[in-house]
């Protein structure tokens, strides 16, 4: 099966450096094939995924959801995987998906832990193993088989933020999704910009909203006055 990596980024020159030879240098590269979606850096991020050789396209929307989007129109892979450019995803991926795909699941993702030692955060990562109602958000990447994710129409582009959840949430109710019992690795620089207890009542809150139907663009704006980036 050939898989499509679908890569959405603003300005991840460094996380770029890292992981796109990891997928290049894989031993299934030859099944694979790199999408980095641009969505209007100003870093260096272009320049040094063209420099390593993987397709780049430029989305004149920075939104993840219309970004993923536009990478899987350029893709050709039966198998769909969308990954954040600050997630470390493990050298068995291509055969766990596989494994997964041929057994009939047709989505899934990945549990994870973080690149840190908090307690905090070790017990953040322990529910991710879960299949919940919370599972499939995009640090724990997505696996998805074209078909499906075409006949579901792909990312809802209304939602410039929780477009994963949202995917997932109609995903559920039509096929079954699978949480890989595999821990990749996220990076865990929103709480480091941030105390544990002030990201963790943001996520509460903008997920109430998102399950109360609130507009996206409300949620957004709510969440990036919630929590500082560095």
């Amino acid at each position: 099966m050939k898989l499509s990596i679908i890569i959405p980024i603003l300005n991840e020159s460094e996380n770029l450096k890292e992981l796109i030879p990891f997928f290049i240098n894989h031993e299934k590269k030859e099944e694979l094939e790199v999408i980095v979606v641009d969505g209007g850096s100003q870093d260096d991020s272009v320049e040094l995924a063209l420099g390593m050789g993987v397709k780049v396209v430029k989305s004149e929307v920075c939104s993840r959801a219309c970004q993923m989007n536009l990478g899987v129109i350029q893709s050709k892979g039966e198998i769909l995987y969308f990954v954040h450019a600050d997630t470390r995803v493990l050298p068995s991926f291509f055969d766990d998906i596989v494994q997964a795909i041929n057994s009939g699941l047709p989505a899934g993702c990945y549990a994870y832990s973080f690149d840190s030692d908090s307690r905090l955060l070790k017990l953040n990562s322990w529910f991710t193993q879960f299949n919940g109602l919370l599972s499939g958000g995009g640090d724990q990447t997505l696996f998805i088989k074209r078909e499906v994710f075409e006949e579901l129409k792909g990312f809802d582009e209304y939602y410039c933020i929780m477009e994963d959840f949202e995917l997932v949430r109609r995903l559920k109710k039509k096929y079954g999704f699978y949480v890989i019992p595999k821990k990749i690795t996220v990076s865990a620089r929103k709480y480091e910009s941030n105390s544990w207890i002030r990201v963790q009542m943001a996520n509460l809150i903008v997920f109430a909203l998102f399950f109360l139907n609130a507009p996206p663009s409300n949620l957004k704006e709510l969440y990036s006055r919630l929590l500082v980036y560095r």
